[in-house]
Order: structure tokens, then C-alpha cells, then sequence
């Protein structure tokens, strides 16, 4: 892979060999240059520490000056995570991770928009700061402040008077997922600086490869060791994604071929190729792992581990069926047609699932492996990039309420965004302290637009049938997270360079939101098989209703555990089964499934039977 003169390491053969598009064609309205340069100036407003002097935020000040002091050791800077004070070391490290991946991907393109500088200087502020929290090998900060006191104050971070101690994880407290995670970032960031600036690139790969190595050997999910932050950032998908997501980061930093063995020998049992799941963020990295492996195998540097790969490709590409409306299971959409996942800061998902689209779409027009075999027809790369920029459009205000949910964009956009800062008076314009209350009193609670704006930043965003409440309180919809806008930057970036893909976007069919395939009442996947039955049926009022029995067999040869199963278009009741944050897993007596054994389960509904599939597992 090449890389720039600017040290990004750009796929620079992916644009050589695509047509480039013309820019009529291309008109939408929407001025992604601008909005990507927003975007990057809501990373300034999210700064905590000394602020620079060429700081373009204004209204912020520095802040968090003696973060670390109480234990000894110096953590002052890095990013907060939303609209609270409070330093969270794992979005902040999937942050930096994804603003790394979009600068070595696109950073040609931020080069051309002039912003290039500008998210290598965002990248830094975050790695600057991982540094300082890896003082030792087997020693890795990650939160300083909680939640819990941060939420009783509404104050600037330049007035904060709420506790500041800092957590961290080590040999006897371990926290794989946090550490996996870190170990990520500073490898995909290590090659942003690679060309300009070595010393730095080797620094970090240094504490990359230490806190991949304190990750894999002293194994926990870190929210048992850091139990402040189990409320606000929990772990919910476990440590196996984040190992593998570090190996497979520094092997594209390194090359060297542990790191790829690694992510081939653990794929079964860290479930790397067992879970196939739509979402993509902050706690559960599955899908960005199955992106990276299968670009290494389409790029045909999988050697002799390209069996294992192939099955990483194939989540991948459930993924990116199931996003565009062609897979056997789909993404739901609002009547607007964005993507839908939750009410709670749906966007982080949309922005997120854009970004791996974009770049798989792009890895196999490269590649000449042009469409992506999907169970209700084949997706090609223009449709895959076209659905995207329909996602980012929406985003920035092509939707039925014609409401930008990027800040600053546009006309209309949120005014009262849920945030600190940005909601009380700036400290250079009126210095007088804010307590802890007054903040509530005075600022939290006032019915007015907030006095700073918060440029760039992307709002939780509306419900599943595009309403949203412009109100600070309504901080599910009008809180912004860094975790957000990182992802965007790369397909900001993309767009405005404008560069192949697309010209075929103007006479694209669009693809059914409710798009649904048919199910078989036996469904097999590689280890495991489903079998639904009916079990009995009978008449209500004229309404036909059906018993459904639903078994789910290991037909390996090694045993299953954290077996998760997805179930959609249910109308009924259903039992014998938990749910949990993805899907439904089994009750507890039953979370180890030994080959040849099943697990059972039931429901009831009118009509045809419910989609069931397999979400997630390993393979022990």
C-alpha cells in the first residue's frame, strides 16, 4: 500500500483505477468539503487539557489541568466523550482508531480539502494522551472522573469541581477490551505518522504491541476491574472482539505474520468468525475486524491463512448485505430511510456503518471483485456507495423534517444540543464561576438556543419514525459523542473528493427498506443448525395462531459458548430464552452448548414464522 507525502497511508491504486465521476453528475446539495471541516472542529470543542494556541474553538478554554495528580502519574489532555466532563478511555481509543483509519484510507482526499493537518493534529491529541495513560507495560489509565458525580453538575469543564481520580487496569485488575482496543488505535495511528513524523510512528507502535500483549496475556473485560464505567460505557460484547481488532491492526502497521496467525488461529474461539451482526461502534468491534480481514484477502496478502479469512469475508459481507437492504436479515430504516437501530444515539451506528461500507465498496472495486453476493441479489459497489451517501444526506438534512443533525450545517439543526460547554456561557466572555447547581439552575434548564455552538458535532439524532425533540433534556436525541463524528470523516472525505463510484448514483434503483427473504424452516450455518416447527395451532376471532418450536443444535466438534441469536419480525411472546444488549442468548444454566446438544426455545404469533438467525459465538 502506498503512502502520501503527508504521511497517510492512502490506497492510492483503489483512485488510480476508478473512473472518476463528474461533478454534475454528482450535485446534491450538500457541501461535504464544509461539513468535514466542521466536523473536525467539533474534535477542538471536545479538548481536554492545555488547549493550543492555535486552538480555532474559541469559546473553550483549557481545562482537567491536574487530571492524574491524586495517583501520581500525568493525565492531562485527551478527548471527553459527549457532553459531560468525564475522560472514557474506550470510545476515546475507538475514536482515535477510526479517525486513524479514515486518514489512511481517504487522507489524499482531506489533503485536497485542505484539512488533512487538521485530523493528523485531532489523531495526535488523542495518542499524545494514550501515552501518558501506558506508563508501565502491564499498566493502562482508563477513566479519569465518573459519571455518577459528573452527572449530579452541569459545568464547563473550565469550572469542574467534580471528582477527578483516575482509573486503570493491570495485571491484577485486567481490562483486554479497554487495552485491545488502545493497542488498535496507536497501530492504525502509528501509520498516519509514518512518513512524517517516524519517531513518533515507532513510539507508538512500541506501547501498541506492549498493550496488545498485556491485553492477550491477562484476560478480563475491563468494566469488572473499572466498575464506574459499567453504567456509561459497559462491555458488553466481552474482550474477544477488541484482541482481534489489535491483531489485526498491527498487522497492517507491521506485516509481520504473528499478528495475521493470530487473528486466522483465534477467529473460533474469540468469535471473530462466528458473529455476524449489523452494528459497528464503540463496544462491539466484530464487523471493522471482518473488514480488515477480508481486505487482506482480497488485497492477497492472506498466505496460508486464507481459509480462515474467507469466513471473516463472509460476516463482513452479511454485514454489508444486511446494511443495504439485500440480506436474509436487515438493518430496519425509518420512513425517511436511515438506518435504525435504537432511539439512544442511533446515529453513532449510522455514521459507523457508512464508513465500513464505503471502504468494502471500495476494496472490491480495487480488487476486481466487483459485487457483493447477497441472498436477495447482488449488491455492486456503486449501489453500496450510493446507499451511503443517502445516509450522510439524510444526516445532513435530506429528511422529512429537513432538520441537519450535524450542527452548524445548514439552517436547521439542533440548538439546544445536550452539552456542558457548549450550553452555559463561555469562560471567555463571562469568567464568574458556575457551580455545580447553578449550571442546572440557571443554564440546563433554560428554554433558550445554547450561547456556543457546537460545530460539527453529530446528535443521537430521531426516533424510528424521523421525530425528534430539539430540547437539552432530551439528551437520547441531542447528545453528540465523539465516537459519532469520527467514523464520518473518512466518508466526508470520500465524497468530497468525489472520486469513482458514484456516477451511476443518479439512475440508481432504490432498494426496498422492508426487503424480505424468505425463510426456510431449517437454516444452516457452519457449526450450528436451526429447525423451527409448529407445534400446534388454533382460530381466535378469525385470527390463525401458531406454536412455533424452535431448536438451535451444535453440529461442531468443539463446544459453543456465548451463543447469541437474533429474532425478528416477532408479533408474539416468546420464552426460554434471555434477552441481552445483541439478541437473545440462552438462560443461564444452558450458556455452554457441547456438540451434538441443543437449545430450545418457543413462541407464538399469527402468519408465518419469525426470522430467527445466529448473531454470535465461540468456539471453545
Amino acid at each position: 500500500m502506498a503512502r502520501n507525502s503527508s504521511g497517510a497511508h492512502v490506497a492510492a491504486a483503489i483512485f488510480g483505477l476508478m473512473v472518476v465521476a463528474s461533478m454534475a453528475s454528482l450535485a446534491s446539495g450538500h457541501d461535504y468539503a464544509m461539513a468535514l471541516k466542521k466536523s473536525l472542529l467539533y474534535f477542538e470543542a471536545q479538548r481536554s487539557g492545555a488547549l493550543p494556541p492555535d486552538q480555532r474553538v474559541t469559546w473553550r478554554a483549557s481545562s482537567g489541568l491536574f487530571d492524574g495528580k491524586a495517583n501520581g502519574v500525568d493525565l492531562v489532555g485527551g478527548y471527553y466523550d459527549a457532553g459531560d466532563n468525564v475522560k472514557f478511555g474506550l470510545p476515546m481509543a475507538f475514536t482515535v482508531t477510526m479517525m486513524s483509519w479514515s486518514i489512511l484510507e481517504y487522507g489524499k482526499q482531506m489533503a485536497a480539502s485542505g484539512e488533512l493537518k487538521n485530523a493528523m493534529d485531532a489523531v495526535k491529541w488523542g495518542t499524545d494522551y494514550f501515552i501518558k495513560a501506558h506508563p508501565e507495560p502491564d499498566v493502562l489509565y482508563g477513566e479519569v472522573g465518573d459519571g455518577d458525580t459528573d452527572h449530579t453538575c452541569w459545568q464547563r469543564p473550565e469550572d469542574m469541581t467534580t471528582s477527578r481520580q483516575a482509573f486503570r487496569v493491570d495485571p491484577q485488575n485486567p481490562g483486554s477490551d479497554l487495552a485491545g482496543e488502545t493497542a488498535a488505535a496507536m497501530a492504525a495511528a502509528s501509520m498516519v505518522f509514518r512518513t512524517t513524523y517516524p519517531g513518533y510512528a515507532n513510539l507508538l507502535l512500541e506501547h501498541s504491541k506492549q498493550l496488545f500483549e498485556f491485553a492477550d496475556k491477562y484476560r478480563g473485560k475491563y468494566d469488572a476491574s473499572i466498575t464506574v464505567a459499567r453504567n456509561y460505557y459497559g462491555s458488553f460484547s466481552g474482550y474477544g472482539d477488541e484482541l482481534l481488532w489489535a491483531a489485526a491492526w498491527l498487522f497492517e502497521a507491521t506485516e509481520e505474520p504473528f499478528y495475521l496467525e493470530y487473528l486466522a488461529r483465534n477467529g473460533d474461539a474469540l468469535g471473530g468468525t462466528g458473529w455476524s451482526i449489523n452494528q459497528f461502534g464503540w463496544d462491539v468491534k466484530y464487523p471493522g475486524v471482518q473488514v480488515l480481514a477480508a481486505k487482506f484477502l482480497l488485497q492477497g496478502r492472506a498466505g496460508e491463512h486464507a481459509e480462515a479469512l474467507q469466513r471473516y469475508r463472509q460476516n463482513a459481507e452479511f454485514f454489508v448485505c444486511s446494511c443495504v437492504g439485500k440480506g436474509a436479515v436487515n438493518v430496519p430504516r425509518t420512513p425517511g430511510g436511515v438506518m435504525y437501530h435504537q432511539r439512544w444515539n442511533n446515529l453513532q451506528f449510522v455514521t459507523s456503518a457508512s464508513f465500513l461500507l464505503t471502504v468494502y465498496a471500495d476494496y472490491a472495486t480495487v480488487t476486481g471483485r466487483g459485487a457483493v453476493r447477497c441472498p436477495a441479489g447482488a449488491a455492486q459497489p456503486f449501489e453500496i456507495l450510493a446507499f451511503v451517501k443517502s445516509q450522510v444526506n439524510y444526516i445532513l438534512g435530506d429528511n422529512p423534517r429537513a432538520t441537519s443533525y450535524m450542527v452548524g450545517y445548514g439552517q436547521n439543526y439542533p440548538r439546544q444540543v445536550h452539552h456542558r460547554g457548549a450550553s452555559i456561557v463561555s469562560v471567555r466572555t463571562d469568567p464568574s464561576f458556575v457551580s455545580c447547581q447553578e449550571g442546572y439552575a440557571s443554564w440546563y434548564n433554560k428554554q433558550a438556543v445554547n450561547p456556543n455552538t457546537l460545530d460539527g458535532a453529530i446528535v443521537g439524532g430521531p426516533d424510528e419514525y424521523d421525530d425528534f425533540a430539539d430540547e437539552r433534556n432530551n439528551y437520547e436525541q441531542t447528545e453528540a459523542a465523539t465516537y459519532n463524528s469520527a467514523p464520518l470523516l473518512g466518508v466526508l472525505a470520500r465524497l468530497a473528493g468525489a472520486c469513482g463510484g458514484l456516477d451511476e448514483y443518479q439512475s440508481l434503483p432504490q432498494v426496498a427498506a422492508a426487503n424480505r427473504t424468505p425463510r426456510p424452516a431449517h437454516r444452516r450455518h457452519p457449526h450450528l443448525e436451526i429447525e423451527q416447527n409448529v407445534t400446534r395451532t388454533w382460530a381466535i376471532r378469525r385470527r390463525t395462531y401458531h406454536r412455533y418450536s424452535v431448536t438451535v443444535t451444535n453440529r461442531s466438534r468443539k463446544t459453543v459458548r456465548g451463543l447469541h441469536l437474533g429474532v425478528s419480525e416477532l408479533d408474539g411472546r416468546l420464552w426460554g430464552l434471555d434477552k441481552a444488549r445483541y439478541g437473545y442468548v440462552p438462560r443461564r444454566w444452558l450458556r455452554a452448548l457441547r456438540p451434538g446438544r441443543s437449545v430450545r426455545f418457543g413462541y407464538v404469533q399469527p402468519g408465518p414464522p419469525a426470522n430467527v438467525w445466529v448473531t454470535g459465538y465461540k468456539l471453545v
